[in-house]
């Protein structure tokens, strides 16, 4: 027997199934007619925000990170949510400005813009977090083409990384941002060429669930930002200090305490250098708004014995679950936090592995895991499921295609 991970707070039972948003699972399945689906609560995404809010400094705004989860309904929702959105791609670009997301509250980060990104995000006035000298170039080019003053923002590689955190964004040789000691010549050039400029992005990494590990990150940034701004000799208007905020996946996770970093967060803006006074600040985070809103139910199809072991075989899969299935960036497989959602509730009485419909060893959606009974029929949840799901898995591997997916 396997554990599995921390179930979020906020999940209820009706009539013994796993609610979200206030309906039972079986009714969500039978309103969209199939499984799998994703269902996503904008209950959860909301007491979440008002919380992060309540525990950060005032003058710190929030941003979203579309790539934790694009979904156009969760964008609309975001949209009167949040002080600003963050994409990486043409194709996220696209999607915020159809949510009606003010081109001017959008940030574009993202090692290999394109040409024809960089020329939409310059006639939208988008600010553009540059990743190098050559795509200040490339963007100054087009702008000057255009007769359309570029909004530029660099992206810093700092010489420091987010400590424990699941996926470094900085520290060394990175695809990602330009290297801090090269960074105010290239400021400079900015300025001198006409562009606006915007200030710095400082991202150092991601799904960090210890608070002193984000404390020390942010005095870093905060520290770097400000021997930035002496040798520029210009203040930045605004400074996007990242995120790294994790949310827990796996056994022994404890979630991240985020009154501790609230608090070293806002004794560190009080004690900045007169010189950013007047900077405006932001943390993006995309994980911690919605991974815990996310629910992934699949439908058991088979039920089966192998030399003794219970496998639940459902209709979903590593296709829509990429993560949970350890095939994410994960070196040793753990679980996700799983239950039977139609026995919500009901105590374990059996250890089965839960697959997927896929003929591959590999789609494994929970190992050995202590459940109750689930016969065919019944409605399996894999949890932490509105982050990095339904948009980063292989969708039409097999020829299967995307999930559904619902905003309740």
């Amino acid at each position: 027997m396997k554990a599995t991970g921390p179930i979020p707070a906020g999940y209820d039972s009706i009539d013994g199934e796993l609610a979200i948003g206030g309906v039972p699972a079986s009714a969500l399945a039978s309103k969209v007619g199939d499984t799998p689906l994703f269902v996503y609560s904008s209950d959860h995404i909301q007491a979440r925000i008002t919380e992060l809010r309540a525990a950060m400094p005032k003058r710190l705004a929030l941003h979203y990170a579309m790539k934790g989860n694009p979904y156009p309904p969760i964008l609309a929702l975001m949209n009167g949510l949040v002080d600003g959105f963050d994409v990486a791609s043409g194709g996220e670009l696209e999607l915020a400005v159809a949510a009606g997301v003010d081109p001017a509250r959008i940030s574009f980060a993202g090692p290999g813009k394109r040409d024809r990104e960089l020329e939409r995000a310059i006639l939208l006035g988008i600010t553009l977090n540059c990743e190098s000298e050559g795509e200040v170039t490339r963007a100054l080019t087009i702008g000057a083409r255009l007769a359309k003053t570029p909004q530029l923002a660099v992206r810093v590689n700092p010489s420091f990384d987010l400590k424990g955190s699941g996926m470094k964004m900085g520290g060394g040789a990175k695809q990602f941002g330009v290297d801090a000691e090269r960074v105010p010549a290239l400021v400079k050039r900015i300025i001198a060429a006409g562009a606006k400029w915007q200030g710095f992005h400082i991202y150092a990494g991601s799904q960090a669930l210890s608070a002193d590990a984000i404390i020390a990150m942010q005095a870093q940034t905060l520290a770097l930002v400000a021997e930035l701004t002496e040798a520029i000799g210009t203040s930045p208007p605004k400074v996007n200090l990242g995120g790294g905020f994790g949310i827990p996946y796996f056994p022994g996770d404890a979630p991240l305490d985020i009154h501790a970093v609230g608090l070293a967060l806002n004794a560190s803006l009080n004690a900045l250098p007169d010189a950013l006074a007047g900077s405006d600040f932001c943390i993006e985070l995309g994980r911690f708004l919605v991974g815990e809103a996310g629910v992934y139910l699949t439908r058991i199809i088979d039920r089966k014995i192998s030399h003794g072991e219970t496998f639940l075989v459902t209709d979903g899969g590593l296709h829509h679950q990429l993560a949970a299935s350890g095939n994410f960036g994960t070196v040793i497989r753990r679980n996700y936090p799983v239950a039977i959602a139609t026995r919500y509730g009901a105590e374990p009485t059996e250890v089965a592995t839960i697959v997927g419909c896929l003929c591959t060893p590999l789609d494994k959606l929970s190992d050995s895991a202590h459940l109750p009974r689930a016969e065919v029929g019944d409605l399996v949840a894999i949890f932490c499921a509105g982050a990095y799901g339904a948009s980063a898995s292989p969708a039409n591997f097999l020829g299967q295609g995307p999930a559904t997916e619902l905003l309740v």
